[in-house]
């Protein structure tokens, strides 16, 4: 299964290890594949667009003012921890006309807790505003690098990534970026954000799984519908699953696309739509004036109908979609709130894992904590959304689970794989 992708803004019997983190929901390494890890026998800690971004987002959580506070000992507006390891920790702090950003401020709050529930005195968390901006990003690179980083964490938005990319290359240092453009992975730049594509398959392979064999898809006129629909065609042809119609739409076409799909009637048995949560109230209010009813029709979607404007409308009741579980987020979101006051965004556990999984290889890897070995292990990590992996091209593997709204909750018809060894279309 290839794995997923939202917007930029937001196992064979592998057995887990013992958790570099030390509550439930924390990092820890997973499989015989990082025995290295777990043979320390230590008891440690370890989701708006820009220009090229993909305009969609994982859910965000409601943000009001975001102080930084609750810091650790030692650290400042510019760093987070004393450790002797330097980690930069690249981040939109401050949007494109200069006023504070609220996500960028909820991703340096989660930093700063998963460096402090650690347990972790390895690092010093090297902050840079790259000012939403890719000069910015780039020039934060290279001071955070001047400061002896030895892996850089973010940026957020994709044409930020590729400017602090070449700079992390060229110095043979590897980064861990939040964008959810595909086109910015690279082997040495990973994405550890929620693709796409990963969504896509999930779904794609669940329904194949539950007997759908006949599809259409509904697929909207902007990027995150045309990269939706290029891996909505490969997985269903994996799946020998017949694509019946795909229809394009804007807002303004959107009622004579439905027709087109109401008119197939019986031969398709499952509806794709890969639409932002704040189009959908029109989607559904169409889809019933139509007659696409979704008691007969399966409707599918992605992790961006995890939103309450989704679930309470009446034409999605019944729909499926993938997504991380809400617990361990939940877990997180109390932790969060209890430090600072206000909720997270949603994209504000990419920060957490991605500095808790930093905090737990400074402790145990010496040299190699950052070694291209390490961070491609096949068993992957668990994180605070579940468990993922990263492949040499880059990208990511994520487990998720497969949703189904229902009066206005989402509950899980297909729990996330808690490894790579369990099928995803369980």
């Amino acid at each position: 299964m290839g794995l997923v992708q939202a917007t930029d803004c937001f196992a064979s019997g592998f057995l887990a290890s013992r958790p570099f983190l030390r509550a439930a929901g924390r990092l820890m390494i997973l499989g015989a594949a990082a025995g290295v890890l777990s043979a320390c026998g230590a008891n440690f800690a370890g989701k708006n667009a820009g220009e090229s971004d993909l305009p969609f987002n994982a859910p965000v959580g409601k943000v009001e003012s975001q102080p930084l506070e609750g810091a650790a000992p030692g650290s400042s507006a510019n760093t987070i921890g004393t450790g002797p390891v330097k980690v930069a920790l690249i981040l939109p702090l401050t949007s494109p006309n200069g006023q504070p950003s609220l996500v960028g401020q909820s991703l340096r709050n989660a930093a700063d807790l998963a460096l402090a529930e650690s347990g972790s005195n390895s690092l010093t968390i090297l902050v840079k505003d790259d000012h939403s901006s890719p000069d910015g990003a780039r020039d934060a690179a290279q001071a955070a690098l001047a400061e002896g980083a030895e892996l850089f964490i973010g940026p957020l938005f994709a044409g930020d990534v590729r400017e602090a990319s070449r700079v992390a290359r060229n110095a043979g240092k590897p980064l861990i970026a939040f964008s959810t453009d595909s086109t910015t992975a690279s082997r040495g730049s990973w994405l550890l954000s929620f693709l796409i594509e990963s969504y896509v398959d999930r779904i794609v392979d669940y329904a194949a799984a539950k007997g759908k064999k006949s599809m259409a898809a509904l697929i909207p006129d902007n990027d995150y519908g045309r990269v939706a629909e290029a891996e909505f065609q490969a997985e269903a042809a994996k799946k020998n699953i017949r694509v019946q119609s795909v229809e394009h739409y804007t807002p303004q076409t959107l009622d004579a696309s439905i027709k087109k799909i109401a008119a197939l009637g019986g031969q398709i048995d499952s509806l794709f739509i890969p639409e932002q949560a704040d189009a959908m109230t029109a989607m559904s209010a169409t889809l019933v004036a139509n007659g696409i009813d979704g008691k007969r029709v399966q409707i599918l979607g992605t992790g961006l109908w995890n939103d309450a404007r989704v679930l309470n409308l009446p034409g999605m009741q019944g729909a499926w979609f993938a997504a991380p579980e809400n617990d361990g987020f939940n877990r997180f979101a109390q932790r969060y709130r209890a430090k600072y006051g206000v909720d997270p965004t949603r994209l504000a556990t990419l920060a957490y894992d991605a500095v808790s999984l930093a905090a737990a290889l400074a402790k145990t890897q010496g040299s190699q904590r950052f070694a291209e070995s390490v961070l491609l292990n096949k068993a992957g990590f668990n994180g605070a959304d579940g468990v993922f992996r990263f492949r040499p091209d880059g990208l990511n593997d994520r487990g998720l689970a497969v949703l189904q709204i229902n009066n206005g909750t989402a509950a899980p018809v297909s729990p996330a794989p808690r490894n790579f060894a369990q099928n995803s279309a369980m």
